[in-house]
């Protein structure tokens, strides 16, 4: 193909945004008293608890986490969602990593097209994605009927979903995946980062971690970044080197 654009796609959750929207989003449902706060108490503090001590993994918090709002959300209005939505960008969005931020301005300077996608409800991830100007955002959809959430989701945060989207925007945009980017932390962007010629792992979860070593071809091409406070460390493709 002629004329093949280069493009960069990332996660948004632990890559781009230093936790999760989700999370923000069911605390400020919370907090603006549309959920009841026991809902968090009974079902979800003893979650956050365990990951906070890394006693479970954060593939698995993210899972069960994900699971207990869809359940809490069910039969709240577009409205409602909508008006913490917008809270959540206002009072939370610029709690990013510095490194992810500059990176998307790089790339957008360079007229490459950058896409976002990620797990989170689709109502949040295009919020973000209009915040920082990019190309297109796409994230897990959130079925309304009659303009309340339904319970359903199609979800965008495995690492199937992901990979069957890129096709799709690669053959829609006519992308270069070889001449491409992609940046992720968690399993669920291990197919993504193996698509392009330039992946990127953001501080990486161990099960992430763990599959990019057992791949030769993804680790021998692969950067690691980790941010920590203000420094950001960048340990080299040769992720053999590092001991987990």
């Amino acid at each position: 193909m002629t004329n093949q654009k280069i493009a960069a796609f990332f996660d948004i959750d632990g890559t781009l945004y230093r936790d999760s929207l989700m999370t923000e989003h069911f605390k400020k449902l919370i907090r603006y008293e549309i959920l009841d706060e026991k809902i968090w108490i009974n079902d979800i503090r003893h979650l956050y608890n365990s990951w906070d001590k890394r006693e479970d993994d954060y593939d698995n918090y993210l899972f069960k986490l994900s699971t207990r709002y869809q359940e809490a959300i069910k039969g709240l209005t577009k409205d409602e969602l909508d008006f913490v939505a917008k809270k959540v960008i206002q009072l939370k969005s610029d709690r990013v990593y510095k490194y992810t931020r500059n990176i998307i301005k790089e790339h957008k300077e360079k007229n490459h097209l950058v896409f976002f996608i990620s797990g989170s409800p689709d109502f949040l991830v295009e919020k973000m994605g209009e915040k920082h100007g990019v190309f297109l955002s796409v994230g897990s959809t959130y079925i309304m009927e009659n303009d309340k959430f339904t319970g359903e989701v199609i979800p965008m945060w495995d690492s199937e979903s992901k990979n069957k989207m890129i096709d799709k925007l690669v053959l829609k945009y006519n992308i270069d995946l070889e001449k491409s980017f992609a940046y992720g932390d968690t399993q669920g962007d291990y197919r993504m980062l193996s698509k392009v010629g330039n992946p990127v792992a953001i501080n990486p979860s161990k099960e992430l971690l763990d599959n990019i070593k057992n791949n030769s071809e993804l680790s021998n091409k692969v950067n690691i970044i980790i941010e920590r406070k203000d420094v950001i460390y960048n340990l080299s493709p040769d992720v053999k080197t590092i001991k987990v």
